[in-house]
């Protein structure tokens, strides 16, 4: 632990002209104490570690030193590939390693280059939760990802319809969708999507699984995706639309669904209506969903879906005379 606690204390020197106690201190989560305890440490090793006195005083690498611990391990490859999701990485327990490989590299830059890392970080930044919606890390996240890194066959109890149920898995990837997280896996000879929060128990076991490195995650995703979206829809409504509706209904209503409705409509009618037969989750989902539309949409039918707009018309006309 210390002999890392040290490396990462020459990286922060290397990549930077000076820091103080307490800038060190914080970086590396110890007390100032320690810190320089760490220092005179490294300088009784033979690394040229200079302490500056004085108010705006702080330690230094002299001579212009240069460490030859710059070689990122694997994991700190791999996670390095992620930094541009500090939120997902910190959930996974990855946070660690990708700040130890940033500093790697931030440690091989030349000089006139150790800006690059902060001044990206201030012009591009990635927030994966949706809107209105606190995310909440699952309990058994970490030991997925520990299983995922490691090609380890995990044995867990999921939640299935509210029926827990026993399985050997053989995890080959994480997806963050939306501020949930969702495991990949083979089960049984066939690959599954299973929804991390519904996982209520998760053990890492010693065997490894071979993969198969004709495996595409973001492929594999795209397609579940779709079929589970397409799944939803089992319910048909016909109706009619204005020209402004038209352009609306993919904003409104599941886009792919709205897209091929609109494809496969016949022309406008005389006074520019469009009618199609459109596929929704349900006649609630359809109700709150269409009537963002307003007086752009007419429900034809079923006659229970006609009947509630009728009914919300009425309303909105008490309302505004």
């Amino acid at each position: 632990m210390r002999a890392a606690r040290l490396i990462k204390m020459v990286l922060l020197l290397q990549s930077r002209p000076s820091m103080t106690a307490g800038e060190l201190a914080r970086e590396l989560e110890v007390s100032e104490r320690t810190i320089t305890r760490d220092a005179q440490a490294l300088s009784e090793a033979g690394v040229p570690v200079y302490a500056d006195r004085g108010r705006s005083g702080g330690y230094r690498l002299v001579g212009g030193y240069r460490t030859r611990l710059t070689g990122l391990a694997r994991g700190e490859a791999e996670a390095l590939f992620l930094s541009g999701v500090p939120g997902a990485l910190r959930e996974m327990g990855l946070d660690d390693i990708s700040s130890a490989a940033r500093l790697k590299v931030s440690a091989a830059l030349l000089p006139s280059l150790r800006d690059a890392p902060d001044s990206a970080a201030q012009r591009f930044h990635l927030d994966a939760p949706g809107w209105y919606q606190e995310p909440e890390t699952p309990e058994l996240l970490p030991v997925l990802a520990e299983a995922v890194w490691g090609d380890r066959l995990v044995a867990a109890r999921y939640l299935r319809r509210d029926i827990e149920v026993e399985r050997e898995l053989a995890p080959y990837g994480l997806v963050l969708k939306a501020g949930v997280w969702y495991v990949c896996a083979c089960s049984q000879g066939s690959f599954r999507v299973y929804r991390v929060d519904r996982f209520t128990s998760a053990e890492t076991l010693q065997e490894r699984f071979s993969r198969d490195e004709t495996f595409d995650l973001p492929g594999f995703w795209e397609e579940r995706a779709a079929e589970f979206a397409r799944s939803l829809l089992r319910t048909e409504v016909l109706i009619r639309l204005s020209a402004d509706g038209a352009l609306r209904l993919p904003y409104t209503v599941d886009r792919e669904a709205a897209r091929e409705a609109l494809a496969t409509a016949d022309p406008p009618d005389d006074r520019g209506l469009v009618t199609l037969t459109l596929p929704v989750e349900s006649e609630d989902v359809a109700y709150s969903q269409l009537l963002t539309l307003g007086p752009d949409v007419e429900v034809l039918s079923p006659a229970t879906l006609r009947d509630r707009f009728a009914e919300a018309a009425r309303r909105m006309r008490t309302l505004y005379g």
